[in-house]
């Protein structure tokens, strides 16, 4: 069963595939998580802090998923690919990841800043803090997919090389900035990705 603060944030997902983030009120957040808009304060502090948080179990997630794409497949050129796939994939489907790779927010969805030094300081929830620091900058969200590329693989004796990690995270980027035409994107994007690292050396995703 899902935390009070769980609740709270899936019901304001929920809320944002019908609504503009101007238009979700807190009231109906609580409602629907089955808790009092007290207890969403409590948590949250504002809805700026709601959004905050948002967005941040968003990074979060993705992040995740990075992670477990980079143990499937036999070798270091396929956990690439699964890494690159993912993030084409997820990113179709959510409006709030697409946001946080290419900094684009548009007018329907949070676009949540650091919240003010004292305020972080008197957050209710070691989890709310770190919201409060504000959502990673694409340009940040990168790094992090390309270090954890690097240190996963490397840590299973088949560490690729940094140009390797750096080009298939570009390479994801571009599609999730100019999706491809057609179905089966993100198969298309595998077999781009497995002749660029060929081409780029013979043991580029092996080192």
């Amino acid at each position: 069963m899902p935390t009070a603060r769980e609740a709270l944030l899936n019901a304001a997902l929920a809320a944002l595939a019908e609504l503009p983030w101007t238009a979700v009120r807190m009231v109906d957040v609580a409602g629907a998580a089955g808790v009092s808009r007290q207890t969403l304060y409590n948590e949250f502090g504002s809805k700026e802090g709601l959004a905050r948080a948002l967005v941040r179990r968003e990074a979060d997630a993705y992040l995740h998923g990075v992670e477990r794409a980079l143990r499937t497949g036999p070798d270091a050129a396929s956990r690439l690919v699964s890494v690159a796939e993912w993030t084409v994939t997820a990113a179709a489907g959510r409006p709030l990841l697409r946001a946080l790779l290419t900094g684009c927010w548009g007018e329907r969805l949070p676009a949540p800043r650091p919240a003010p030094v004292r305020s972080r300081v008197l957050a209710g929830t070691p989890a709310q803090r770190r919201a409060d620091a504000g959502p990673p900058a694409p340009g940040e969200l990168l790094a992090a997919v390309r270090d954890r590329s690097r240190t996963v693989l490397g840590r299973d004796g088949a560490g690729p090389g940094e140009e390797a990690c750096e080009l298939a995270v570009r390479l994801a980027l571009s599609y999730v900035l100019a999706p491809a035409a057609g179905e089966g994107e993100a198969r298309g994007l595998g077999a781009v990705l497995r002749r660029a690292l060929s081409a780029t050396s013979p043991t580029a995703a092996d080192r």
